[in-house]
């Protein structure tokens, strides 16, 4: 996790004081469900949640002897519980503890996430509402196209990401469960109920069958899901960087004051916050590929998976996190210039009606192909020589004897097409 692109709630998950923490609770939590069935004493029990405690630098300490992380921490706890410490772990094996506390730290990084796509969501709407009727070109291939609104960028954006916050919604529910299985996952030393009282303690699901560990499938579709969210933030990300080259200008990053955007050069406004979230959006997708990795591993269980773990993990949550936030912030103060939007629709001399021109000859008796004949003819002196298209089609004898003058004009209303915006925004948005 670097610091530039964290935040402190996301990165507070991840701390060994966070997990430790909840090593300790899945323990505890055993200890009753383990004391209720007769196990281990009930005042055993009681003294570890009593007197159960830890320090970090106490447990990396026994680490760096013992080499083990659980068994590090268990003696580290029992330091301060006492004798009654023998029953701490009964019947658990090492995963039992990684793997549900690493759903946990999954389940709350998903809550955070999850409103970062709430707040995002309220910002698109209110932008798209803002510009809803905002003319501006629409392009294909990078190219001028027909006319669209700017309204209509944004509601395509708010449409996304709320299937992706539907998609997160579910990668979370998939991969809130808890295994307390014991080695091999078959329960020979403890009871089924344990699981069952952790799981309910923790707000978790029991895992129906878990080997030793819990299976990465559920994992995968969980990083995966968080990959896919971070393409959505790139191909926004790319249109702002698009609308905000000089050429184009039709918005750009707030640009605050005090900013500098370049070392050498006084005069430049850089989409530098775009940018980078296209980098980190190409870091999130290559989280996913040892996430799916990582759910082929031999037999009950190995480790392969852990270190990979031990940082996606991690830097997966906290980047997005970060990058969710980010957008959130470019989008509320993106910088929209509606006149610029008008004269790049006015760029071309008229040519983003060219097909309804097309459709209107088709409609007059004329065939398509010579439709498209005519239409393209005139279209093609505008691109070399810059002349009005709705002139040139005027002076077309074979065109005006299909078309009266006052019918092409009429086929060079704007409002032609933005006449099913409403419908649009209802199906995005609701009534």
């Amino acid at each position: 996790m670097i610091p530039r692109y964290s935040r402190p709630e996301m990165v507070a998950i991840w701390s060994p004081e966070s997990k430790f923490r909840i090593w300790f609770e899945i323990e505890a939590h055993a200890c009753d469900a383990q004391a209720k069935l007769g196990v281990i004493p009930e005042a055993a029990a009681k003294a570890v949640w009593e007197r159960g405690a830890f320090e970090v630098e106490r447990i990396d300490e026994i680490e760096r002897e013992v080499k083990h992380d659980v068994i590090a921490f268990l003696t580290n706890l029992a330091e301060h519980v006492g004798p009654e410490a023998r029953f701490v772990h009964q019947g658990m094996t090492s995963s039992d503890v990684l793997d549900t506390c690493f759903n946990i730290q999954l389940v709350r990084a998903a809550d955070i996430m999850l409103r970062d796509l709430d707040e995002l969501l309220e910002v698109l709407k209110r932008r798209a509402l803002e510009h809803k009727m905002t003319a501006c070109i629409g392009r294909s291939h990078g190219i001028h196209a027909e006319p669209t609104t700017f309204g209509l960028k944004l509601a395509q954006a708010y449409a996304e990401f709320t299937r992706n916050r539907a998609r997160l919604a579910a990668a979370r529910a998939e991969v809130a469960t808890c295994a307390i299985s014991g080695a091999v996952g078959t329960f020979a030393n403890i009871d089924p109920y344990v699981e069952e009282h952790v799981a309910k303690a923790l707000g978790l699901a029991v895992e129906p069958i878990s080997t030793q560990i819990i299976p990465r499938d559920r994992h995968a579709m969980y990083f995966a899901t968080l990959a896919v969210i971070a393409s959505s933030i790139e191909r926004l990300a790319v249109e702002i960087r698009h609308l905000q080259r000089t050429e184009v200008l039709e918005a750009e990053e707030y640009f605050s004051p005090g900013q500098k955007g370049s070392s050498a050069m006084p005069h430049k406004r850089n989409p530098v916050l775009t940018e980078n979230l296209t980098g980190l959006a190409r870091m999130m997708r290559g989280y996913a590929i040892p996430a799916l990795e990582n759910v082929a591993l031999w037999h009950e269980r190995d480790i392969s998976h852990s270190s990979a773990e031990r940082m996606f993990g991690p830097d997966a949550t906290v980047i997005l996190d970060f990058a969710l936030a980010r957008l959130t912030n470019i989008m509320a103060n993106l910088v929209v210039y509606p006149e610029s939007m008008q004269k790049n629709l006015d760029r071309l001399g008229g040519l983003v009606h060219s097909q309804r021109v097309m459709l209107a000859l088709t409609q007059a008796g004329v065939s398509r192909e010579d439709s498209y004949r005519l239409v393209q003819l005139n279209a093609m002196t505008v691109w070399r020589e810059g002349k009005d298209f709705l002139t040139l089609l005027k002076a077309d004898k074979e065109v005006s004897a299909k078309l009266p003058a006052k019918q092409l004009e009429e086929l060079f209303d704007l409002g032609y097409h933005t006449k099913h915006v409403d419908t649009i925004f209802k199906r995005v948005f609701g009534s």
